[in-house]
């Protein structure tokens, strides 16, 4: 867990993510990413010297109408001393069955976005901390290059005007393999997804194409994620080009 904390104080610092004061909610999917990101900004708090407080939130879409099972991830946050938020959605019932979408990702994420906005307000933060982790950044750059034909990435650190709300994404540095490890030999608990769409989106196409670009050409995904950050694109630029990107909902 050692490397995923030092990938994440730098994130931190070099993006300036977190202030004193700062009341931070942590969307909780249940699968590693999110899981090792709570626990990773718990024992930050130890020693970066930034005196912060963390809420975690999860948003249960309760695939097939079935409410999920988030018992181990509300074990954690009491152990951790964390206050735990679950709120029922019917994003899943919508999404697949009322819907029935043919690029269910899209709206879903729409949605979560919305919900995970208003529970955030409603917890009393300010701030909204997001797993997206390394290999994330590369897919969504590549995937909005390729299929849509413009150049942009989600952003380290973005503000939501509407709301008052900043999203941070602590884990941006950190390499996917690098979380599985730590999670996996923490004994972290992960909540496997039920979405239907599991394993079969755009993004799992773009992870696999990746691979294949990285066995035949290794580096490969070091020099994408170096050109994004070279080119300063939604706030990715270098300490000294770096300025916040603010968008509006």
């Amino acid at each position: 867990m050692q490397r995923v904390l030092g990938y994440m104080r730098k994130a931190i610092q070099e993006f300036d993510l977190i202030q004193d004061g700062d009341r931070i909610a942590v969307g909780i999917s249940g699968g590693k990413d999110s899981v090792a990101l709570l626990v990773g900004l718990a024992r930050l708090r130890r020693f970066i010297g930034i005196d912060y407080s963390l809420t975690a939130i999860t948003l249960d879409p309760q695939f097939h109408g079935a409410p999920g099972d988030y018992s181990a991830i509300g074990k954690i946050c009491e152990e951790l001393e964390i206050p735990y938020v679950v709120k029922k959605t019917q994003i899943g019932e919508i999404v697949f069955d009322a819907r029935q979408e043919t690029n269910p990702c899209s709206l879903c994420a729409r949605m979560r976005r919305g919900a995970l906005h208003d529970a955030a307000k409603e917890a009393g933060c300010n701030k909204i901390a997001l797993g997206h982790h390394y290999n994330d950044v590369i897919e969504t750059f590549m995937m909005n290059l390729f299929n849509e034909g413009r150049l942009g990435c989600f952003s380290p650190k973005s503000y939501l005007s509407r709301k008052d709300l900043w999203m941070i994404r602590p884990l941006v540095f950190a390499p996917e393999k690098e979380i599985r490890r730590a999670v996996e030999r923490t004994g972290l608990p992960v909540v496997k997804s039920k979405c239907p769409a599991d394993g079969h989106t755009q993004r799992q196409v773009m992870k696999e194409f990746l691979a294949q670009k990285e066995r035949e050409s290794s580096g490969f995904q070091y020099r994408v994620f170096g050109a994004l950050r070279r080119s300063g694109l939604d706030g990715w630029g270098f300490p000294d080009q770096t300025e916040p990107v603010k968008e509006v909902f």
